[in-house]
């Protein structure tokens, strides 16, 4: 999966042409930092609502199975590609419905979802929970924009948040589902962080990944108020398809349980 890269929402522009420059800084930084760009895997577990079947990684000492880690795409809000929102007081939270600090303080709408990532030592074959790392999260909207980017929220930071990992390697964030834009199929994205103190000072990036949401899940939390447009994109896209998620998304596929009614819970664990 290295070198591809997310298009995200084309009424936005940027896209691709914004991918490029990204994801070579990127690259640049940590291979001057001699960082070690260890890939992600992703750990699926049963919930109420069934799940894609996703292949699970395995936990002997010769390590976790691997994927690479994927682009942040042009809307990271990390400094890498303008505003930063890493600095700012408030992002370290664990409910990013709502906007924070001197922002238009909007709260973003849709179907509740908890999103879990348990983020562990892949060298331990994933038995060994990586505490007191970080975890920056952000995802698009029910319309599919992005705060701090998209026409209409530039002045909003929702649905991003920075969460300190437990000492079960766990993260929580309270937020909505997101919609799908044109391009994409439904997706988070998040950076591990080795401190809270690196993920707060943006620096020290360790891992760069996306999590993807089964279909029947998408297919029925889309039939509900506000996701029409996610409908009609979603109709047209495939994982196989995706230009993330079409050669490993067995492994960056969310377990998920729950219902629009009381709201979803996604999980995945991440080797790192």
């Amino acid at each position: 999966m290295n070198g591809r890269h997310d298009e995200g929402p084309p009424e936005h522009g940027g896209g691709l042409s914004h991918d490029l420059p990204v994801l070579a800084r990127r690259r640049m930084i940590r291979l001057m930092a001699g960082a070690s760009l260890v890939p992600l895997v992703g750990c699926t577990s049963e919930g109420e609502t069934p799940a894609t079947p996703s292949s699970s990684p395995s936990s002997s000492s010769a390590g976790c199975a691997e994927i690479p880690e994927e682009t942040a795409g042009p809307y990271p809000g990390d400094g890498s590609n303008g505003v930063n929102v890493l600095k700012e007081s408030g992002v370290v939270r664990s409910d990013i419905t709502r906007s924070f600090g001197d922002s238009a303080g909007g709260t973003a709408d849709g179907v509740p979802l908890t999103i879990t990532l348990t983020v562990v030592d892949a060298a331990s074959g994933c038995g060994t929970p990586k505490r007191g790392a970080a975890v920056y999260l952000w995802h698009c909207d029910r319309e599919g924009a992005y705060s701090l980017y998209s026409e209409g929220v530039t002045d909003e930071n929702y649905l991003r948040g920075v969460q300190e990992t437990d000492d079960e390697g766990r993260v929580t964030f309270r937020s909505v589902f997101p919609g799908c834009y044109p391009g994409r199929w439904p997706h988070v994205h998040f950076e591990v962080y080795g401190s809270l103190a690196d993920a707060t000072a943006a620096t020290s990036i360790t891992n760069t990944s996306q999590l993807a949401f089964p279909e029947d899940v998408c297919d029925t939390v889309y039939a509900t108020d506000g996701y029409g447009a996610s409908v009609r994109n979603l109709s047209v896209l495939s994982l196989e398809d995706d230009g993330i998620f079409r050669d490993g998304h067995d492994r960056q596929l969310a377990a998920m349980k729950g219902s629009t009614g009381h709201g979803y819970t996604a999980t995945l664990t991440v080797p790192v």
